[in-house]
């Protein structure tokens, strides 16, 4: 009967069962905070995140469903490939108003009949 009268407290084995506890609710944890991560393979949300914004290793991640593509600074501003699209106009009232390039040349533009 000495089993009987043995008190849980001194039992070593209780304390080894209260650990495995605790690492069981930490390893959920990190379960559940690792599915809620943005960049998450498991979500289908489209997702983007800009790592040091203005900074010259600035870098955009860009989560379209399963597609991931990261765009890196090369430390410059206004560079880049590309030709003129138009030009934008600030008006007094706060607008801005935006006039694509003419994409025929001006001796090429269509003319225009006029009721006399």
């Amino acid at each position: 009967m000495r089993f009987l009268d043995e008190d849980e407290e001194l039992n070593p084995m209780m304390s080894t069962v209260n650990l495995v506890d605790v690492f069981l609710v930490v390893i959920g944890a990190l379960l559940i905070s690792i599915a809620q991560n943005p960049l998450s393979p498991y979500s289908a949300d489209s997702v983007t995140i800009i790592k040091n914004e203005g900074k010259e290793n600035m870098e955009i991640i860009v989560k379209d469903g399963e597609n991931i593509e990261t765009y890196k600074s090369n430390g410059s501003i206004g560079s880049g490939d590309g030709k003129k699209a138009g030009i934008a106009y600030r008006m007094d009232d706060g607008s801005i108003v935006y006039v694509p390039e003419d994409k025929a040349p001006a001796d090429k533009v269509p003319e225009t009949k006029t009721n006399k």
